[in-house]
């Protein structure tokens, strides 16, 4: 599979929530440090109401690309609207309409939850009343707590709760889950599907993959200062996905070399110490022509797993083939054609 920056696949999740108008436009921004280009060109939408998640590795141009958007830095060259506004001409109209939790805060140790909260309330014109927000965001108990006296998943729920004061319509969560338990990150998933069917639209970036696939209706892959791919994680998967996975161990070692002969060449293979990662269209197809033959063999399986194609796969697979064509003219990768729903 060979990638061309940008193609859209999807504009929800099949069978799920319609996409309403366009939250956010960008169109061909660029943006650069010195002699690197952060951002090349980037080009998409966001519909209202919807999640969308940004993934991508260090460096790849994720932050930039939200940082301009939330009218922080200046874009070399694009246009960026937000409701149809832009978010440095029309700051003043722009900034109630947004919120963000960022990955840390910086607020006074000893001041309590409560005063935070009525402090950045008044800031707004329209805020949230701040037991409201308690609620909304589970700390009810340690309205009164201070700051320094909280868990790290109380602190999270802090950031949000300030992103939130404002009553925005677009709230940006900047890796909002890191470094929390499964529990507590778990709990954050329900709080953002909240916000989302309040019909606020949240754009999300994160390191989780099975993150974005459970929580969001599109997704962009950025890589080398481009958005590459953008669709449902749905749809990713079917367009994109390439056959399924079939992880083995056998009671004697095989050669790769063996191996391949018994499932073909359309077939790729990954050893593992004792352990065969093979890549096939069909999982159950490839268990049963190596069964039989480790059978033929004298050898048999002493484990098998089908693993069916994962929003990770497709973010290796594509992030992969980008790494492996370098970045010397990414324009030339071109995508096989497929259908935008």
């Amino acid at each position: 599979m060979n990638i061309h920056p940008v193609e859209e696949l999807s504009h929800a999740r099949s069978g799920s929530r319609t996409p309403g108008p366009p939250a956010i436009v960008v169109e061909s921004l660029y943006r650069s440090y010195g002699k690197v280009q952060a951002v090349r060109g980037v080009t998409f939408s966001i519909p209202e109401g919807c999640i969308w998640g940004l993934l991508g590795r260090n460096g790849a141009g994720k932050t930039s690309i939200i940082e301009m958007i939330e009218g922080i830095r200046r874009p070399d060259a694009g246009t960026i609207t937000v409701y149809g506004l832009d978010p440095f001409r029309d700051a003043r109209r722009v900034r109630p309409l947004i919120g963000a939790q960022l990955q840390t805060i910086a607020i006074p140790d000893r001041i309590r939850v409560v005063e935070a909260l009525k402090l950045f309330a008044a800031f707004y014109e329209r805020s949230i009343p701040s037991q409201d927000l308690l609620e909304l965001v589970g700390l009810s108990q340690q309205r009164n707590a201070y700051f320094e006296h909280l868990s790290g998943g109380q602190k999270q729920r802090v950031a949000l709760a300030l992103a939130l004061v404002g009553n925005p319509r677009i709230l940006f969560l900047d890796e909002p889950t890191t470094g929390l338990d499964a529990e507590t990150r778990r709990n954050f998933h329900d709080l953002i599907l909240k916000f989302r069917d309040q019909g606020r639209t949240i754009v999300l970036t994160t390191h989780y993959i099975e993150e974005a696939e459970k929580l969001c209706d599109q997704i962009g892959i950025v890589d080398q200062g481009k958005l590459y791919i953008t669709g449902s994680p749905r749809e990713l998967i079917q367009q994109l996905g390439e056959g399924e996975r079939l992880e083995v161990v056998f009671r004697k070692p095989v050669a790769s070399e063996e191996l391949a002969k018994w499932v073909g060449p359309e077939v790729s293979i990954h050893a593992r110490g004792q352990k065969y990662s093979l890549r096939g269209p069909s999982g159950s197809r490839m268990l049963a022509h190596v069964a039989v033959q480790a059978d033929r063999q004298g050898n048999e399986l002493v484990e098998a797993r089908i693993i069916h194609v994962t929003l990770e796969d497709v973010y290796l697979q594509v992030t992969g083939e980008l790494n492996n064509e370098g970045d010397s003219n990414p324009s030339s990768l071109e995508l096989p054609s497929v259908v935008s729903l």
